[in-house]
C-alpha cells in the first residue's frame, strides 16, 4: 500500500508499524529502502526473509543523526567524525566498529556496522517519529529482491513486493544510486563501494586520501561482484561493439534493448521498430538518477538482451560504472 510520505498521519502510522516490528519502505534520495528496527534481530530476519538476501550480508543502519550513530558505534574514529560532519545528513556510508550486542542480526554478525544518516526529508521525519517511540534506527537495504535492480519509485517498490507492504511515497529519488560506503575501521579510509560522491568530495571531507578495497575488507552492503541485475542479460559494450553489433542485427532485432550515449545510425530506425533504445545522458549526475529506472523500463519479457554502452571512464561517473559493472556481472 502506498501513502503519501508528506502527510503527518501516514508518517505516525509507518513510525508505529516499525516500533511494533513491521517492515516498511521508505525514500531516501538514493534509493528506497526496505526497513525494520535495527536493535530488534526477529524483525531485521523478516527483512532478509523477504529479500531472499544471505543473514551474512549486513545492512545498512540509518539514523536521523550522528547522535543517534553513537548507540550502535562503540566507537567513532576521527575520520568518520569528520565525515560525519561535512557530509551528514547525505548519500554516505559509514562502517565503524559495533557496539557489543546491539544490532547483531542488521550487521551480518559482524564487528563493524554500516551507519547512514540520509537526506531526504520523508526518510528524516519517519526516523524522527520512529525515534520517540524507542526505535533507535532503521536497517534497510534497498526495498527490491537480492540482486536486482534497486527501486527509485514507489511504484517499483509494489512491484517487487505486492500492495500489502507499507510504502512511503516520497517521490522519485534524487540521485538514484546508492550511497559510497567508505570503512573507517582501518587507521586509513576505504572506498568499498562507490556513489554519487566523487573520491575528491570525499578525501576533501576526511582530509586524508583514500585507500583502495583489500581483501580482508569488511562485508559491505551492495559490494558483491554480481548484483543490481536486470532479468535480461545485461551487457556493457564499447561504442564500437555496440555499433557493430547492431549494424549486423538491424533496428529491427527482436528482443535486445539498448542503453547508448548516443543514437546509433542503425537505431534510425522507422516507426514500429521493435529495438527498444534510451539515451543516456552526457551528464553523470543525471545518468544516475535515471539508470534503475531506466534499466527497469527495458527489462520487459520480451527483452532478452540490454546492450549498454560503457560510460566514460571519468571520476564523477565512477558510481554509475560501478552499478553497471555488477549488473553485467550477473
Amino acid at each position: 500500500m502506498i501513502l503519501d510520505g508528506c502527510d503527518p498521519a501516514a508518517l505516525a502510522s509507518a513510525a508505529d508499524v516499525l516500533a511494533r516490528a513491521g517492515l516498511v519502505a521508505f525514500p531516501t534520495e538514493t534509493v528506497y529502502g526496505l526497513g525494520a528496527r535495527a536493535d530488534d534481530d526477529a524483525a531485521v530476519a523478516a527483512v532478509f526473509a523477504a529479500k531472499g538476501r544471505p543473514v551474512d550480508h549486513p545492512l545498512i543502519v540509518h539514523v536521523a543523526s550522528a547522535a543517534q550513530a553513537a548507540h550502535f558505534a562503540d566507537e567513532v574514529p576521527e575520520v568518520a567524525r569528520r565525515l560525519m560532519a561535512a557530509l551528514w545528513p547525505g548519500p554516505l556510508t559509514l562502517i565503524v566498529p559495533r557496539t557489543p550486542g546491539v544490532a547483531t542480526a542488521a550487521a551480518g554478525g559482524h564487528p563493524t556496522i554500516a551507519l547512514r544518516c540520509p537526506s531526504h526529508p520523508v526518510a528524516r521525519a519517519l526516523f524522527e517519529a520512529a525515534a520517540k517511540l524507542g526505535v533507535p534506527g532503521v536497517a534497510a537495504p534497498s526495498a527490491n529482491r537480492f540482486g536486482r535492480i534497486s527501486p527509485t519509485q514507489a511504484a517499483h517498490v509494489v512491484a517487487e513486493f505486492g500492495d500489502a507492504l507499507m510504502v512511503l511515497d516520497g517521490g522519485p529519488c534524487e540521485h538514484g544510486i546508492e550511497s559510497a560506503i567508505v570503512d573507517c575501521t582501518r587507521g586509513r579510509p576505504v572506498l568499498l563501494r562507490p556513489g554519487v560522491l566523487t573520491r575528491t568530495q570525499i578525501e576533501a571531507a576526511a582530509g586524508e586520501a583514500l585507500q583502495s578495497r583489500a581483501e580482508d575488507s569488511p562485508r559491505a552492503p551492495g559490494t558483491l561482484e554480481a548484483h543490481y541485475a536486470p532479468r535480461a542479460k545485461l551487457r556493457l559494450m564499447s561504442r564500437q561493439a555496440l555499433r557493430a553489433a547492431l549494424r549486423v542485427l538491424g533496428a529491427d532485432a527482436p528482443g535486445v534493448a539498448v542503453y547508448s550515449r548516443t543514437v546509433p545510425e542503425a537505431l534510425q530506425a522507422p516507426p514500429g521498430a521493435r529495438l527498444k533504445c534510451r539515451v543516456m545522458p552526457d551528464n553523470a549526475a543525471s545518468a544516475g538518477h535515471e539508470l534503475f529506472a531506466v534499466l527497469r523500463e527495458l527489462d520487459t519479457p520480451d527483452v532478452r538482451l540490454i546492450w549498454v554502452e560503457e560510460p566514460p571512464g571519468t571520476p564523477p561517473w565512477e558510481g554509475v560504472r560501478d552499478r553497471l559493472r555488477r549488473a553485467a556481472a550477473a
